[in-house]
């Protein structure tokens, strides 16, 4: 499966060129081509926008048309919200990126201006329209929020990594679990927690129930087993 390249025609702001390429990386995808900017490339503003896509940015590609730009892709996409009279395929982005995961040869996706969109000309080279369904009173995605829509989309097929909120530790062995339970029982046993004297077995697998769904982590038992022990002294 190969990656989508991305086209950005006639870009105006370096900051949206950054978010851009925020964008894309977020989602596996690298190859950034752009047709004729109009601050001109390099742009100062854009590597600050990039927040660390700084790979896509330097390995960007500058065109003077947008036939150039994708020369050498089998499969060209236009977003555009705009049919233009132009008899093509119009896809939502779901759709579009099937296709791309699909297609043999390299495929482009074609994004517009931030205020008047693909010329007609540009619409003309793609081999199918992507739409976004939006609120048709409100019909308004800058361009980082269409190329995120886009990479997203295609994302979907090519297996990243759900990134973790904090490095998992692995679950305690069973001996120490073991140990905590034995804790709690020694700690409730005096307490008079497990009666009636026919209720013990129950209670205590009950509690056994609750200790050992979570899944502890030799530092949480550990944790755990301090908060038993002050508790203790008390």
């Amino acid at each position: 499966m190969t990656a989508p390249v991305i086209v950005l025609v006639r870009p105006q702001l370096g900051e949206n060129i950054g978010k851009a390429a925020r964008a894309m990386l977020n989602f596996g995808l690298t190859e950034l081509r752009l047709v004729a900017p109009r601050d001109g490339w390099p742009n100062p503003s854009a590597g600050p926008a990039a927040s660390g896509a700084d790979i896509v940015l330097e390995n960007a590609r500058v065109f003077g048309t947008t036939a150039e730009a994708v020369a050498d892709c089998a499969h060209v996409f236009a977003t555009t919200v705009r049919k233009r009279g132009v008899t093509k395929p119009v896809l939502t982005p779901e759709q579009a990126a099937g296709d791309i995961r699909s297609a043999s040869g390299r495929s482009a996706i074609l994004f517009g201006a931030e205020r008047s969109g693909l010329d007609t000309e540009d619409v003309a080279l793609s081999r199918a329209i992507v739409t976004v369904p939006i609120n048709p009173e409100f019909g308004s995605l800058n361009l980082a929020q269409a190329v995120i829509l886009l990479a997203y989309e295609w994302s979907k097929g090519a297996n990243l990594i759900q990134p973790t909120a904090t490095e998992a530790l692995p679950p305690a062995p069973q001996a120490e679990l073991e140990a905590l339970i034995e804790h709690f029982e020694m700690l409730l046993e005096p307490t008079g927690y497990f009666t009636p004297a026919e209720r013990v077995r129950a209670t205590k697998r009950t509690l056994r129930g609750v200790l050992t769904k979570p899944g502890w982590n030799s530092l949480e038992i550990r944790t755990l087993r301090g908060v038993l022990s002050a508790l203790a002294r008390r």
